[in-house]
């Protein structure tokens, strides 16, 4: 009988312990972390699903554009003897950039769908002007009897020529010339168009203008190879970001679209007016904008699905809490099943959102999940008021990380600010609990 009675202790014990019952939930925390990291693969592979799909549609419209232009590529002669003695030379290229450059334009974007998934494209009308004065090079490591004027190359860089729409014809000094595709070295781009525009060594400005009609995506940038670069660029798409080594100088943004101007000057950027072969990289100088979407889904999920922890915690909290005052207990089965609605949650707000409004799918996936939970915990605990405080918890939570969310900048912030508000209900409303009579109750 004593044995029995040791046994029956023992097990109330248990049953009943609140520090057994905080380590047990501790385990349906931890167990629950394997189908949270399952939620969080599912909405990396859907944003990455969405990225090929995006991807794709850029391939076949124009990826982002970055125009580094124009410049002349000038055939140099280096002589040097050989072996025998005998005199000879090698062809290197002198690289001469703008005096001054001028660049306006007009962005037409223009969004694309290929089932659920969007893509920002972008066609721009570019004006390009400016003025080419030759380079003094007597003070140089170049000899000016050695440079090939005549067999100068105009060049002008595009990464994607699929963006191409119109023919390009370049006047120069008040001739035309057609360009063909292709550059004479990779030294400053990477691809692009060229002509071949005769020049003179003798002192004068050499006049140029031409458009551009260009399909890209996302981005446009800019090289700012002027010694003085001006770009002015007006759109009606309402969200730019500007980015790249500059910004605007002046930029204004609306409803109905923005314009910018960025001026730049050459003692801004590490690279001279003038140089052989590769000796410097000037991609580290690009500036632009990207044309972003505000409402990305993926993004926000993703950044949404971190609070899926602490919204277990603190809900699991409101359970056990509600074990300790009203003596009402809840199986790990039904901790388990609680858990499991949570990250359902996340779940429904991926899935809605990729056809509705994030704000939309936001409010309907949280109203549906609050009222999955209510409902269960109704059953659970049969008592209108811990049912009551389930259900005022879950709102809370909700319009919190609804907060948080809005509020990216002040994220950590608000997040401190909150847990220490959760920190102190729980010291309040637990303040009067004596934690070893409820062990003693078990023995």
């Amino acid at each position: 009988m004593k044995t029995q009675a040791t046994i029956k202790r023992a097990g109330d014990f248990i049953r009943n312990s609140a520090t057994l019952k905080i380590f047990s939930i501790g385990l349906f925390v931890m167990i629950l972390l394997v189908p949270a990291s399952m939620v969080s693969s599912l909405m990396r592979e859907r944003k990455l699903r969405r990225d090929s799909v995006v991807q794709e549609i850029n391939h076949k419209w124009g990826n982002s554009q970055t125009i580094t232009c124009p410049f002349f590529t000038v055939p140099y002669k280096s002589f040097y003897r050989d072996k025998n003695d005998k005199l000879k030379f090698n062809i290197h290229y002198l690289h001469v950039l703008p005096e001054k450059l001028t660049v306006s334009g007009q962005i037409n974007p223009e969004i694309r769908y290929r089932s659920i998934y969007e893509a920002v494209l972008y066609n721009v009308k570019l004006n390009i002007n400016g003025n080419f004065i030759l380079p003094e090079l007597n003070q140089s490591n170049i000899d000016p009897e050695n440079v090939l004027w005549d067999k100068a190359i105009f060049s002008i860089g595009i990464t994607d020529m699929r963006g191409i729409q119109d023919n390009i014809c370049v006047l120069f000094n008040g001739k035309k010339y057609d360009v063909s595709p292709g550059l004479k070295t990779t030294d400053l781009a990477s691809a692009g168009l060229h002509c071949v525009i005769p020049l003179s060594s003798a002192k004068g400005e050499n006049l140029f203008s031409f458009r551009l009609n260009l399909n890209g995506s996302e981005n446009i940038q800019f090289i700012p190879i002027g010694k003085t670069t001006d770009v002015s660029l007006k759109s009606s798409w309402a969200s730019p970001s500007f980015n790249g080594s500059f910004l605007p100088v002046t930029r204004k943004i609306s409803s109905a679209g923005f314009t910018a101007e960025w001026n730049i000057l050459h003692l801004n950027r590490n690279f001279p007016q003038f140089w052989l072969d590769n000796q410097y990289k000037i991609t580290d100088s690009s500036f632009g904008l990207k044309l972003l979407i505000t409402t990305n889904i993926y993004q926000k999920s993703i950044r949404i699905s971190k609070y899926a922890l602490i919204f277990i915690i603190f809900t699991f909290a409101a359970f056990f809490f509600s074990e300790i005052i009203s003596k009402k207990r809840v199986h790990p089965i039904q901790y388990i099943l609680i858990g499991l609605a949570i990250l359902l949650f996340y779940i429904l707000l991926l899935s809605i959102s990729e056809h509705l409004n994030f704000d939309i799918a936001y409010i309907l996936s949280a109203l549906v999940t609050t009222i999955l939970i209510t409902g269960y915990s109704k059953g659970i605990l049969k008592n209108n008021r811990f049912t009551l405080a389930v259900f005022g918890i879950l709102i809370v939570l909700y319009s919190y990380l609804y907060v948080v969310l809005q509020l990216e900048d002040y994220a950590l912030i608000m997040g401190s600010i909150g847990l220490l508000f959760v920190l102190s209900t729980v010291m309040y409303i637990t303040r009067k609990i004596d934690w070893y009579s409820l062990e003693k109750k078990g023995e």
